[in-house]
């Protein structure tokens, strides 16, 4: 069975109601990246920092996988998906995808400001000052800041290494590390970008574009690789 590897970005979810953070109207034009998604963030303002975060969490519990996601699921059928995601919500998890690497965190985790190692399921929405973990440190939102490395971002480019076919949704490919993974792809794979934006792409590799939204274009790369 060929290799999969599907990396998704805020498109993928901006169907299901999440907004971007880079559209006109997204999150950014609200919110300055400094103040709310950056370590020195935490350290200056730790309550408006969790307050952000607590909305966001608020907004994915209410939201449901779209058929973008639902797309995806069905592609095991016929493939070994690896989906390689740079959002922080559960939503490829609640489709019922089964094997999914976070580069950017999970928003529905918390994680040790003393030890990154213990990491914990929030219950519900809502992460307080003055919840601790297990060794008595607050506990921050389980995700990568700007100005922080991505752990995961090794993993990501052996399975992209091992890519029959390499698939893209949903993001500017702006950010890196994450925008430099197709670089990685052997010279032989198909790479295919849905997104109905124009994509300023750095690499030079050929790639099959599908201007669509998430939903729409999953299925349509359905019936072009079926």
């Amino acid at each position: 069975m060929k290799k999969l590897v599907v990396l998704t970005g805020a498109g993928m979810s901006a169907e299901s109601g999440l907004r971007t953070f880079r559209e006109m109207g997204g999150l950014w034009e609200e919110y300055d990246i400094s103040e709310v998604a950056t370590p020195e963030a935490w350290r200056r303002n730790p309550e408006l920092v969790l307050r952000f975060y607590n909305e966001r969490r608020k907004a994915l519990l209410s939201a449901l996988p779209n058929n973008g996601h639902l797309g995806l699921v069905k592609l095991e059928e016929h493939f070994k998906v690896r989906i390689i995601t740079q959002n922080v919500d559960d939503l490829h998890e609640r489709s019922g995808s089964t094997d999914i690497l976070h580069l950017h965190g999970e928003l529905r985790k918390s994680r040790s400001t003393a030890d990154p190692r213990l990491v914990y399921d929030i219950d519900g929405w809502e992460l307080k000052s003055g919840d601790l973990c297990e060794k008595g440190s607050q506990l921050r939102p389980h995700i990568v800041w700007f100005g922080e490395a991505v752990p995961n971002i090794e993993i990501a480019i052996s399975d992209v290494k091992g890519a029959d076919i390499l698939l893209i949704i949903g993001t500017s490919m702006q950010v890196y590390p994450a925008a430099g993974l197709i670089d990685y792809a052997p010279r032989h794979t198909p790479v295919y970008l849905i997104d109905p934006n124009e994509t300023a792409l750095g690499s030079t590799r050929k790639i099959e574009f599908i201007r669509m939204k998430a939903s729409e274009g999953v299925e349509k790369f359905i019936k072009m690789v079926l």
